[in-house]
């Protein structure tokens, strides 16, 4: 992305610089001001600007609408959002810097009291006409807020060209410049890079990164757990297997939904310790809050429940994008209530400052949704506070935890995925879906049994915080767990990564000490002990298999003798069964072994 260095602070406080412009708001971060100053110099009809959640982009885009008022280049405002509540929580803020906007339009002329319009891109997708009349009557600021979910479907996106085309100016807004899908964003630039892939361009980014080095949002602890899930496949069959470990996409997705399931031991023991972590963080932050966001209605309910049960009081339920719900989730920020629980609404843009402690209980995988759900727990009031999010040891989730720090832009051309012409089994593995999927068809789906998760257990896995991974296995009410789940709620960063590398240490010096028998668990650090996907899996085993082919050659032992003596340095079950840490340790045992021979 061709960005515009964010960094104006060698003449501005990173946090509060120097002057409040035009009366309309407070004192203007050094970000939102060089975002301004960029705007005003060069005066474009379009402009995106990205800047990690929490980071303050309401602020900046309805200071320069009220720029764009004073000196007369638009007349009227329309902020579009991704939501009901959204447009609301626009409208307010607007309002308390002289701005009116309706949130209630629908259609015919705007009241004369307003200087604007608050809508959603649905509402934009139902009457994008209606909008372009209004835009093409007054000269109009559109401000696209999220503006990657005018790529939400297709129709969205036409209609926002369609609606918005004459606006005399367009701003765009986003946390999170990139989708999983190649739809278009309408209004924003991409530019072809060297690989000819053509990735979206902003004109101003603020990233996490640089949020976090500013102290404008929080750092975050992920704290990973792990444990055994038992489940029943559509066919009938009886899986267990442990979270964490290597296995097929659909086994990964069949342990995560039975980890998730209230009626197992996964998520009584998680909620739990995240509580326990809330009333560390609470002694000094009183109000802090925290957040489930689950996958559905249900699980939604049932959360609420086992949160009553361990806590005592009543936790929030915010089930729907409703007007009730955006009352409730405004009583919840202004109230020092424990626990929200909440459906997908409350992922993106939904200012709740207090919120300290989540809970990642959904099965929802994509780099977007995990950065905009993690965003609801950054933003920062005070020097110091941390977040602390808890998470299904999932590879996909830890490896977005430890790139958080890394910007994204969205991508119009899929690249070919790397490793797809070099996988030795994907034909046969492509024929073998598409052989299991006419045995679906045959079958009929009305005779397949229901998933079912049949039971689940917690296991503490461990830490993730700043790219670097802390902690060894623990059971959930251990010593070494409550090590963790007590890191106090005031540090700088730098003070948490000391404090969790400290925690470590003493974990480590502590199962030293244990006997044998107690050793039931993963001993071994975190670092040491790297989730990795099935994929990855097999191509460790590919290796092993390809240095010990050239092994045979070298020293002129049978493959099998080569694997047994491996297996006698080393220790563990055969390649098949083996860890991808023990398939490691042999790779690098026959490298060695090449070496001396040479």
């Amino acid at each position: 992305m061709s960005t515009t260095a964010a960094s104006t602070s060698h003449h501005l406080s990173p946090a509060f610089p120097g002057r409040a412009p035009w009366g309309t708001a407070s004192k203007l971060r050094a970000w939102q001001q060089g975002a301004l100053d960029k705007y005003i110099e060069e005066q474009p009809r379009d402009f995106l600007a990205v800047a990690t959640p929490g980071a303050g982009k309401t602020t900046f885009a309805l200071t320069l609408a009220s720029w764009l008022m004073h000196h007369h280049v638009v007349q009227q405002i329309t902020v579009v959002a991704p939501t009901e509540h959204l447009k609301k929580q626009w409208a307010e803020a607007a309002a308390r810097i002289g701005i009116k906007l309706d949130p209630e339009y629908s259609a015919g002329p705007l009241s004369r009291e307003y200087h604007g319009i608050a809508i959603t891109y649905a509402g934009v997708g139902v009457r994008p006409m209606l909008h372009r009349n209004r835009i093409e009557q007054r000269k109009t600021l559109v401000i696209l807020d999220e503006i990657h979910h005018a790529g939400d479907s297709r129709s969205w996106g036409e209609a926002c060209l369609e609606a918005f085309e004459p606006a005399t100016r367009r701003l765009a807004l986003t946390g999170t410049p990139f989708r999983s899908d190649t739809n278009p964003i309408p209004f924003v630039t991409y530019e072809e890079g060297n690989d000819g892939i053509r990735r979206s361009s902003a004109d101003y980014t603020y990233g996490y990164g640089n949020a976090l080095n500013d102290g404008v949002v929080r750092p975050v602890i992920f704290l990973s757990y792990s444990g055994n899930m038992r489940w029943r496949t559509k066919a009938g069959d009886e899986i267990e297997a442990r979270l964490g470990e290597p296995m097929t996409k659909d086994a990964v997705s069949q342990a995560w939904r039975t980890a998730l399931d209230p009626r197992g031991e996964w998520m009584p023991n998680v909620l739990r310790a995240a509580d326990h972590r809330l009333s560390e963080v609470r002694k000094a932050i009183p109000d802090a809050g925290a957040l489930v966001i689950a996958s559905d209605q249900d699980s939604a309910r049932a959360y609420a429940k086992l949160l009553r049960e361990i806590t005592g009081t009543k936790a929030t339920l915010v089930l729907s994008d409703e007007a009730a719900a955006s009352q409730r989730i405004e009583d919840f920020s202004n109230s020092d209530d424990r626990w929200m629980v909440a459906v997908r609404m409350v992922s993106e843009g939904v200012d709740v400052p207090r919120l300290a402690v989540g809970v990642y209980a959904t099965t929802i995988s994509t780099p977007l949704f995990f950065a905009q759900a993690v965003g609801r727990f950054v933003r920062s009031r005070r020097r110091g506070e941390t977040a602390s999010v808890f998470l299904p040891t999932i590879p996909n989730l830890l490896g977005f935890a430890n790139e958080m720090e890394v910007e994204r832009d969205h991508v119009l051309d899929k690249p070919k995925k790397e490793g797809e012409e070099e996988n030795p089994y994907a034909e046969e593995e492509k024929l073998l879906e598409e052989a299991e999927k006419q045995q679906d068809e045959d079958t009929g789906e009305q005779d397949a049994l229901p998933f079912e998760a049949l039971e689940s257990d917690a296991v503490f896995d461990r830490v993730l915080y700043d790219g670097a991974e802390f902690g060894m296995q623990a059971h959930p009410g251990s010593e070494e767990e409550q090590d963790y789940l007590g890191i106090p709620g005031l540090l700088e960063p730098d003070q948490v990564q000391m404090l969790l590398q400290k925690r470590q240490a003493k974990q480590i010096a502590h199962s030293r000490k244990k006997p044998d028998a107690e050793a039931d668990l993963l001993e071994m650090p975190a670092e040491r002990r790297p989730v990795v996907t099935h994929k990855e899996l097999l191509e460790l085993r590919k290796q092993l298999n390809t240095l010990v082919g050239a092994y045979v050659h070298q020293s002129g032992k049978p493959h099998g003798v080569i694997h047994t003596e491996l297996r006698r340095v080393c220790g563990g079950p055969p390649s098949a069964e083996a860890t991808a840490g023990q398939i490691r340790e042999r790779i690098k045992k026959v490298q060695e072994w090449a070496t001396r021979m040479r």
